[in-house]
């Protein structure tokens, strides 16, 4: 109940303050997201299959997000940005839809 009561605090928050970011973040924004997005679809699924662990999911969440925005960082450094935010994409995707899969089998019990 609170981390939902956070989330809808967060998005009030977000709708009246129109927040920006500023130009050096936002190649790293997209790319954040899709990991927090990553995090938060593993962590349900861990939930559905008993084994959630809200130490394990922070540590995830937080760890998810620095990785990925360091290795788009790191592209820039090596003038291949691009490409390395499309294969973060690519994996991070991959991962997000097989722990929607598996929430679904969880969920429908297929």
């Amino acid at each position: 109940m609170l981390a939902l009561l956070g989330l809808a605090v967060g998005v009030l928050v977000g709708v009246f303050f129109e927040p920006t970011v500023p130009i050096f973040l936002q190649p790293y924004l997209p790319i954040a997201v899709i990991a927090a997005l990553d995090a938060l679809f593993g962590g349900l699924r861990a939930r559905l299959d008993g084994l959630f662990n809200e130490r394990v999911f922070v540590v995830s969440f937080v760890f998810n997000v620095l990785v990925a925005a360091f290795i788009v960082w790191l592209g820039d450094q090596l003038g291949v940005g691009t490409q390395l935010s499309t294969a973060v994409v690519v994996v991070l995707g991959i991962r997000i839809f097989s722990n929607v899969a598996a929430i679904r089998r969880h969920v429908f019990r297929a």
